[in-house]
């Protein structure tokens, strides 16, 4: 199947695919031999919005999609290109954040590993506590002024930072934010109290990932069963470990969701897409496959249609909103962090 690029990327006017390829296993569980006919394959079947990190692999992620690209079936120009900064890439520290001194070396790191003169967008993967918001603003805005990158945009930014940066950007003049990343998925709906509205009134687009929560969503977490593997375990304790009560409510869940596919003879993981693939703030979906089967199974879910009846039993399922654990939603935050809630200053 072809995928039209036929969604608008918020307020660019920028036409997109529905699924966007992201490129986190490339480099970290999935060689570059692999790799890249899987990025060749997604390109030829339409997902021509690649997008990736400087942290991926400590720029390996970047790398193999630099050589897939120049080995590509279309033109540079026909593709649409987006990394990230913030992590710490290597091991000096001062190789991370979102300041000035880092964005304008970073890039130019970014620009050499994936081959190319510039980006198409340029996202701050995480806020960063210790710089000046309007200073990272700045910088970007410098950055679309000089040609190096299209548009920039935030990843896993409160709601509140959002409307800051909309309101610096006002006030000083600059570029503002185009586009948004975000956790989003049948689990994980947080983003629908505060970042979708937000997102919706400043013309934001929105590229949510994880469609399937991590894995939660892939039919493995079933009540009763064993506990499924993942390679992602060891990242965050007890996230994926279904004997822990506090994962209990969102096993039950992931259990229902997948009886509510099969009762409609679809796959769970045809569900989840579609179900992200719904909501009028996303853009587009990115899907991380590792296989070319993983592949075949994101694309096969582009053409479900989900009606009023089957959106009202997800939201029976799970409720608008909801957020089972708090590390689903990217990050830590910062303001539920112990050091914020216990200590008072006299």
């Amino acid at each position: 199947m072809a995928l039209d690029p036929n969604r608008r990327l918020g307020r660019t006017g920028v036409l997109v695919p529905p699924l966007t390829l992201g490129t986190m296993n490339f480099g970290r569980w999935a060689t570059e031999d692999d790799s890249i006919p899987i990025i060749h394959a997604a390109i030829d079947t339409g997902v021509t919005v690649l997008d990736t990190a400087d942290v991926y692999g400590n720029g390996r992620s970047e790398e193999i999609v630099g050589k897939a690209i120049a080995s590509a079936s279309i033109r540079r120009e026909d593709l649409f290109l987006a990394t990230k900064f913030h992590g710490q890439v290597g091991g000096n520290p001062q190789h991370a954040g979102n300041s000035r001194r880092w964005i304008t070396q970073a890039v130019e790191n970014s620009l050499r590993r994936l081959g190319t003169d510039y980006l198409d967008l340029y996202q701050a993967h995480r806020p960063d506590p210790h710089t000046d918001l309007l200073e990272t603003l700045q910088t970007l805005d410098g950055l679309v002024r000089a040609g190096k990158i299209r548009y920039y945009g935030t990843s896993v930014f409160p709601a509140h930072q959002l409307v800051e940066a909309h309101w610096l950007a006002e006030k000083h003049g600059l570029i503002a934010p185009h586009t948004e990343q975000v956790p989003y998925s049948l689990l994980v709906r947080g983003v629908e109290r505060e970042v979708f509205p937000v997102v919706r009134k400043y013309g934001v687009g929105v590229l949510s990932y994880g469609p399937l929560a991590a894995g939660w969503l892939s039919g493995k977490y079933r009540l009763g069963g064993e506990q499924p593997e993942s390679a992602r375990a060891d990242l965050i304790a007890g996230r994926f470990d279904i004997s822990l009560d506090r994962n209990q409510r969102k096993l039950a869940a992931a259990d229902a969701l997948a009886k509510l596919a099969e009762d409609n003879d679809l796959t769970l993981v045809e569900l989840a897409i579609a179900f992200a693939l719904n909501h009028p703030a996303v853009s587009s979906v990115i899907i991380g496959p590792r296989t070319g089967e993983h592949l075949d199974a994101y694309l096969r879910a582009v053409d479900v249609q989900l009606n009023d009846e089957l959106l009202d039993r997800i939201d029976e399922i799970v409720d608008p909103g909801t957020q089972f654990l708090e590390r689903d939603t990217g990050r830590d935050t910062p303001s539920l962090q112990p050091a914020a809630l216990r200590h008072r200053e006299v």
